[in-house]
């Protein structure tokens, strides 16, 4: 069985938008860059990676650490992205993907191993959903076959992949982890990296 890792990273200096009340453009381009460098090394838990990138610069980089990569004509959202980056998989014989998210401080390969050894004991069709701390966001989403939901990604992604799930008799679990459940969005959320690390 072939799974894809695919991280979504946006241009970095469209990213992380409402952290500016706490940091000025620079310090919010450096801090989208080394999370999104973080995500994709994590994603060699996976069979391969691929980034949709927001911007040539990402794709670039993206490159430089060793990943596949689908520039996007334009952004377009994270649901747009993902969509993308599920077709560009599923061409390549995607069994599986697993969708990362690039704002996450603390993700490490470990955690994203866990959710994809977690997943091979499970029969498809299967979703298994990493929770964002508060919010009702979602973090990571594997899915296997590669289109078993629909995507939803934004305010309360994860009531609405669950509802979608059981509505089509697709397994659904709930996978919490430490590792990446912070994701940066708002101010709040940098003091909460400050009391992890």
């Amino acid at each position: 069985m072939s799974t894809w890792v695919i991280v979504l990273i946006k241009d970095f200096d469209s990213a992380k938008q409402r952290l500016e009340p706490a940091l000025g453009p620079k310090a919010r381009r450096d801090l989208a860059r080394r999370n999104a460098q973080l995500a994709v090394r994590a994603a060699a838990a996976g069979d391969r990676v691929l980034v949709v990138a927001g911007s040539e610069e990402v794709a670039a980089l993206a490159r430089g650490w060793g990943a596949e990569v689908l520039a996007e004509p334009r952004q377009e959202g994270q649901n747009v992205a993902a969509a993308r980056g599920i077709a560009k998989a599923v061409d390549g014989g995607a069994d599986a993907v697993m969708l990362l998210s690039s704002d996450l401080p603390l993700v490490t390969v470990e955690a994203v191993r866990d959710v994809l050894e977690s997943a091979t004991r499970l029969d498809a069709p299967v979703a298994i959903a990493v929770p964002a701390v508060g919010r009702g966001g979602t973090n990571a989403l594997y899915l296997r076959p590669p289109h078993a939901v629909a995507l939803h990604f934004g305010s309360d992604s994860l009531a609405k992949f669950r509802q979608e799930a059981q509505s089509l008799g697709v397994t659904f679990v709930v996978h919490h982890s430490d590792a990446m459940a912070l994701d940066l969005d708002e101010p709040g959320d940098l003091a909460r990296l400050r009391r992890a690390v």
